[in-house]
């Protein structure tokens, strides 16, 4: 498998032509990596939210109520990450590897750098934050403390995210998989140990990601300097000194990226302060859905992986007409293999949020608002797999501004005043409107193909 995967890539690079059976088979060689990891991912929050449930509602409440905060940190570290590798994805497409690698020594410089600086500023907020968004006393020390210990590891998950986005441009997405899927099992081991053996409960938690991005981390950028065939570093001297030319670049990719990440991850603290005043358990079903939800849309982000990828390199390769085909393919992909999934989902949510808490009120009530989310699902998936086409093609500007709009104007401005009257379904009302909306504009962007307007084609 892995020698067609190569000869395929090289056919892209080279200019030869792929057969429509070929560009599926080339797009499923890519995905099912990325899918394999993110559905261990998936696992690993079922466990470990399941851990922490079942420690009391109180518990998952304070984690549910910082995390989007902490999304919104790491979302910074994947724009910066991405400005870098779909460089690298456009030079590699055009056979320059030598260009490939001096951008990921700049990238190392500049992406840990930028991570640092989020990291002192997530632990010099962490003991305010919690009442910042409305968490009551009951569960705020410990979201202090899980957040500000998941700040202090930030910089390591984003140290494995920017080499696991550098070896998916260069076309392995192997590696990463297999050690995401090694994340998660570390993940689980050191949950189990810190939560339950040494009895540390929420801080347990924190403890134990930490540690399992620790060393995933530091495997990952070792495989890429030292191991990867077109990426690594060793035998070949080079600059580590950031150029104007390829930062202005990663400005221009991951800056709208950037400002879209604060928008919109601001939209989910926001909905965490629109969910607070609701109560634990609302705030927990809230959190616990959120993660049964995943299990839906990982697979479609594991496609968007794949996609980015190979749009990327066929855009270098000025091969236009075959990044819109990419495009389709992994867009009809995702939207029906998360079809599928949202049946199951509405079929078995009470069962799937029974293995998250043991708490009745926090079932039933996460039941209900899986089964409304269940309707977005396909829409979701248009929206995630073409925005990671657009963001292959270094689109992502107005991609950027439609997820913003789509969030706050659909989603979060309604929300507001329609969870006063219908509490935590009418909240979830709004974002199953709100993805179905999003996906249909961004199906429309990938048929007006208005995303390649400023890509010249061979």
């Amino acid at each position: 498998m892995a020698g067609t995967k190569d000869i395929l890539l090289g056919n892209i690079r080279s200019g030869a032509a792929l057969s429509t059976g070929q560009q599926v088979k080339l797009a499923l060689m890519l995905s099912y990596p990325a899918i394999l990891a993110q559905l261990s991912s998936v696992m690993m929050q079922y466990i470990d939210t399941s851990m922490v449930g079942h420690l009391g509602p109180a518990a998952g409440a304070s984690i549910g109520l910082v995390s989007t905060c902490l999304w919104l940190m790491g979302g910074f570290g994947m724009a910066a990450s991405t400005g870098f590798s779909v460089q690298v994805a456009h030079r590699i497409g055009a056979n320059d590897f030598h260009g490939a690698r001096e951008v990921l020594r700049q990238a190392l410089v500049c992406v840990l750098g930028f991570s640092a600086f989020v990291a002192l500023l997530g632990v010099a907020v962490s003991h305010q934050l919690p009442a910042w968004l409305g968490g009551g006393e009951d569960i705020s020390a410990d979201a202090a403390k899980y957040f500000l210990i998941m700040s202090l590891f930030l910089p390591f998950m984003i140290l494995d995210w920017m080499c696991a986005a550098m070896l998916q441009a260069s076309g392995n997405m192997k590696v990463p998989s297999l050690l995401s899927i090694v994340m998660c099992a570390l993940d689980v081991i050191f949950n189990y140990l810190f939560i339950y053996v040494l009895d540390m409960g929420v801080v347990g938690a924190a403890l134990g990601s930490g540690v399992a991005e620790v060393i995933t981390g530091i495997a990952m950028f070792s495989f890429l300097v030292f191991g990867s065939k077109e990426m690594k570093l060793t035998h070949e001297r080079g600059s580590f000194r950031p150029t104007r030319k390829v930062v202005d670049k990663a400005l221009n990719i991951g800056g709208p990226m950037a400002f879209q990440n604060l928008l919109m991850r601001g939209g989910y603290i926001a909905a965490t302060i629109i969910v607070a005043p609701l109560g634990i358990i609302a705030i927990a079903a809230n959190s616990f859905a959120i993660t049964a939800e995943s299990l839906c849309y990982m697979p479609g982000a594991g496609i968007a992986d794949a996609a980015t990828t190979l749009v990327g390199q066929s855009l270098g390769a000025r091969r236009k007409q075959l990044a819109t085909r990419f495009a389709c393919i992994t867009t009809c992909m995702a939207m029906g293999i998360m079809g599928f999934l949202a049946i199951l989902m509405y079929i078995f949510a009470p069962q799937m949020m029974g293995l998250l808490s043991p708490d009745a009120e926090v079932i039933g009530l996460g039941a209900r608002v899986l089964r409304i989310e269940a309707f977005a699902e396909m829409g979701y998936a248009a929206a995630m797999v073409i925005y990671g086409c657009c963001v292959g093609a270094g689109d992502t500007k107005w991609p950027s501004v439609m997820n913003f709009g789509s969030m706050w104007i659909i989603r979060i401005i309604p929300a507001i005043f329609i969870t006063r009257i219908y509490g935590l379904v009418g909240f979830w009302v709004c974002m199953a409107v709100e993805l179905s909306f999003r996906g249909l504009f961004f199906l429309i962007r990938l048929y007006r193909g208005t995303w390649l307007k400023n890509v010249q084609d061979i």
